[in-house]
């Protein structure tokens, strides 16, 4: 669905964010942790794009600073055409109505001591200048659009279910008319009966308002729902990038290709025919991660190039980007002209996993 004809809405470029380790008497710094290191992707103007990975691989901090509510160590992160990578928080506040945040915990999102109407309407008290009548107006208008009784406003968040909770959440995102939501695994703390609840509604206000979103999940049946293009992330890097059914149907890099055998068959035929591949060893820590490929310790068909070698995001097919040597023409043609010597360690890897 993302195509060139549309508006790119959110674009990230060579995002890093680094949070530093220290140690000693006096916090002398001894290194980063590498949360998220290079990072780029483009969103277009009422698409979903799910970013996807295993817990502590670097989702929900990447879509932290793309809203800035992290201070990004480098690259350029631009909204609607403007660059607030570098904007200090006065510059950036009256942009913040644009871009919203649904968090990932219901239960520790909302402040328990406010009141329904007062957690949604707290957007409109700080970038409004409503009067009392209006934004309780906006308030019901909001409640009826996530499926909220109205009687439920002068109500606390203990009073509520977790999916209910979660459209409270989605309610004060919504209050301020955003174009562009990140929603940040919000379905993750709810029962599976109330994830489709919360996933449809999603949808639906998408159709509606035109939003666009950054799915945050490791949901992978989930994405493959929800969303038009598909990033995944391991260890803080983008591995793979390419439209859903392109990625699902055909995965090029060995992780994606890992990530989704590990997905459960709906048809048992299937389920039980199919091989897993099984990753070895566990991932590395962001504070030091590999020098070549940072999925070089754990992949089956790894090369001696590839713990040399950072691989590049490259465009292997239309709108299908990957980083693995694997996968690089020019790699395979150096393999081939020095007699092999990387070729075979990979083919007999590859058949042992």
């Amino acid at each position: 669905m993302a195509d060139t004809a549309r508006k790119p809405l959110v674009e990230v470029d060579g995002l890093k964010m680094y949070f530093p380790i220290t140690a000693g008497i006096f916090r002398t710094k001894v290194g980063d942790v590498k949360a998220v290191d290079d990072v780029s992707f483009t969103i277009y103007e009422g698409e979903t794009l799910g970013l996807v990975g295993e817990s502590g691989c670097g989702k929900s901090t990447c879509g932290r600073a793309v809203l800035r509510l992290y201070d990004p160590t480098a690259g350029s992160i631009r909204i609607d055409g403007k660059d607030i990578g570098k904007m200090d928080q006065g510059t950036l506040r009256p942009l913040r109505p644009k871009m919203q945040m649904v968090f990932q915990d219901p239960q520790a999102s909302l402040n328990a001591r406010m009141t329904v109407a007062s957690i949604i309407s707290e957007p409109l008290d700080e970038h409004t200048r409503m009067s009392r009548a209006e934004k309780l107006a906006r308030v019901y208008e909001l409640m009826d659009a996530v499926g909220l009784n109205r009687d439920f406003a002068n109500r606390y968040p203990h009073e509520f279910s977790g999916g209910q909770r979660q459209r409270i959440g989605i309610a004060r995102a919504l209050a301020l008319n955003p174009k562009f939501i990140v929603c940040d695994e919000p379905i993750a703390a709810l029962d599976v009966s109330i994830q489709a609840q919360v996933v449809n509604l999603l949808e639906d206000l998408q159709d509606k308002l035109g939003l666009t979103y950054l799915f945050i999940s490791h949901d992978l049946s989930m994405v493959r729902h929800i969303c038009d293009r598909v990033a995944v992330m391991y260890l803080g890097r983008i591995v793979e990038l390419a439209p859903r059914d392109a990625l699902y149907d055909a995965p090029m890099h060995p992780y994606t290709q890992a990530l989704l055998s590990a997905v459960p068959e709906p048809d048992p035929a299937t389920e039980t025919s199919r091989q897993r591949i099984i990753l070895q060893g566990d991932v590395p820590s962001p504070a030091n991660p590999p020098k070549g490929c940072n999925f070089c310790t754990r992949c089956p068909k790894v090369m001696p190039v590839c713990r040399e070698v950072k691989p590049a995001l490259t465009e292997i097919a239309p709108g299908h980007m990957a980083a693995c040597h694997l996968l690089d023409t020019r790699n395979a043609t150096t393999a081939g002209a020095t007699g092999g010597t990387g070729a075979p360690e990979h083919t007999q890897q590859g058949e042992n996993a």
